[in-house]
């Protein structure tokens, strides 16, 4: 008798899957409310200290997207990159990574570009490339691939943020291919000494 193989759906990724989930009913959501729930929960701007919203906002900015292409356009690499880093460094590091990276870009954001509101995980996107990049990572050795896709990514976004108004943060994305590089350097590190 031949055994039937059988295929099976996993969580293989919590983390991601889990942000994703989050990312989509939020978007959603904002539909259903004409964009209400971004502007008061899922993007930063310059507000108030004395509301407890804005310290939300450092974090959920990243939660919010404002367009289903906007969305689509984030997810499509983190659905791709962020399972492979979940099962390199763990849920609980890329969490990390990206609450690091949320909590930056949202404070650089408020501090510095008060009249413009900014929302979507673009900058949890670029940390996730620039990771990708060093997953090989051994000591004492820095991957060419990591070179060049530095060059590529983070200096396309320095040329555009000087040359192109696109509405586009590219501060946001350099903050977090930064934030990517120097956590993929420090786990890389970390382990090498065996911790």
């Amino acid at each position: 008798m031949k055994s039937r193989s059988r295929f099976k759906i996993t969580m293989n990724s919590p983390v991601i899957l889990g942000f994703s989930l989050i990312c989509f009913i939020s978007l959603i959501v904002n539909i259903l409310t004409n964009g209400v729930s971004n502007r008061l929960f899922f993007s930063v701007y310059r507000s108030s200290l004395a509301s407890p919203l804005t310290y939300w906002r450092f974090l959920g900015h990243v939660i919010g997207h404002a367009n289903f292409e906007h969305f689509i356009g984030n997810f499509m690499m983190i659905l791709v990159v962020g399972p492979l880093l979940e099962e390199k460094y763990g849920g609980k590091k890329l969490l990390c990574i990206m609450l690091v990276t949320a909590v930056i870009t949202g404070i650089t954001n408020f501090l510095f570009f008060p009249t413009i509101q900014l929302l979507g995980a673009s900058g949890i996107v670029f940390a996730f490339i620039l990771l990708a990049s060093l997953t090989s990572l051994k000591d004492g050795e820095i991957p060419l691939t990591f070179i060049i896709v530095a060059i590529l990514y983070l200096g396309q976004q320095i040329y555009q943020g000087i040359f192109i108004d696109d509405n586009v943060s590219n501060l946001t994305h350099v903050l977090g291919g930064t934030i990517g590089s120097g956590m993929g350097f420090l786990l890389n590190k970390n382990s090498n000494k065996g911790y």
